[in-house]
């Protein structure tokens, strides 16, 4: 039997606040299981944190009688802040991301004054690179390295399904931007490229969704032929220089995430928030000017 026809359980969980969407992925046949880009909630009106999404998501392994082995981020998100500390604080499940973490904590720890990030990714139990392998029961978990939306972005395979963080969207959506530092669109196209070199009947999920004019309910299931056949940006014959005049041209009218400053200080450190100062109080910072 090949890896393709290997089909695991996949839950998705959208979260309509910051249009991510969280997923349980599981072996069948041993309940093994992995969490992947799990939301801690965040209010920005009153700086509050809850984790109301992240429980939900324990509940449900909790309720199947899954084992959950890993808590997997598909990147440093830029539109939501992650809860992959309190998942591993309540299970101890490693926190996994793509090895490249450190290039983005580098570019973005200085921003935030953030001395107590170590730019080499320490702040995560395990970074993974292009073929990696984890198991996951009786599946396996293989790893792609898929930049260009960020420098760390991964795209986790497991059996018949991929999940592909931001790097492609629904197909009547498009793709990901490129802008971001250390963000580039012709990178991106090859990061397609390989996700498209996975068989056609491959499930692809996506790290969030934007419901166009058409339809108004949240999707983030396709497959790899209906991506090479529809996707609005990168269908099979847009070229690579086609791709990147217009995602650069596209990049250059987007506003920035809501979320971007909240997110990534919390994100390049795991999930875990800043350490508190001197009065006791944890404080995410809105440097001024600068984005």
């Amino acid at each position: 039997m090949t890896a393709s026809e290997l089909r695991p359980d996949v839950q998705g969980f959208f979260d309509p606040a910051t249009n991510t969407v969280s997923y349980i992925v599981a072996d069948p046949e041993t309940g093994a299981a992995a969490i992947i880009d799990p939301v801690l909630d965040f209010s920005q009106r009153d700086g509050r944190t809850a984790t109301a999404s992240a429980d939900r998501l324990l509940d449900e392994v909790a309720r199947r009688g899954l084992t959950l082995t890993y808590v997997l981020e598909t990147h440093a998100h830029a539109d939501h802040l992650t809860a992959a500390h309190h998942i591993h604080e309540r299970t101890g499940a490693p926190i996994v991301i793509g090895r490249h973490i450190g290039d983005v904590q580098r570019i973005f720890a200085p921003l935030f004054g953030a001395d107590d990030v170590t730019p080499d990714g320490s702040a995560f139990s395990r970074l993974v690179d292009e073929g990696d392998k984890l198991p996951l029961g009786a599946l396996e978990i293989s790893v792609l390295h898929t930049p260009g939306h960020t420098p760390a972005c991964v795209t986790y395979v497991v059996g018949d399904a991929a999940f592909i963080g931001d790097t492609l969207f629904q197909p009547d959506y498009g793709t990901a931007r490129a802008d971001f530092p250390g963000g580039d669109a012709r990178t991106l196209f090859r990061s397609i490229g390989k996700i498209f070199a996975l068989p056609d009947a491959t499930r692809l999920f996506t790290c969030h969704d934007y419901p166009t004019e058409d339809r108004s309910e949240p999707q983030w299931e396709s497959t790899v032929g209906e991506q090479k056949r529809a996707n609005i940006h990168v269908h099979e014959g847009v070229s690579e220089d086609s791709f990147v005049t217009m995602r650069s041209t596209r990049d250059k009218g987007l506003a920035a995430p809501q979320l971007i400053l909240p997110s990534l200080q919390v994100n390049i450190r795991a999930g875990e928030l800043p350490p508190a100062e001197a009065n006791g109080r944890r404080y995410l910072k809105i440097p001024l000017d600068t984005i």
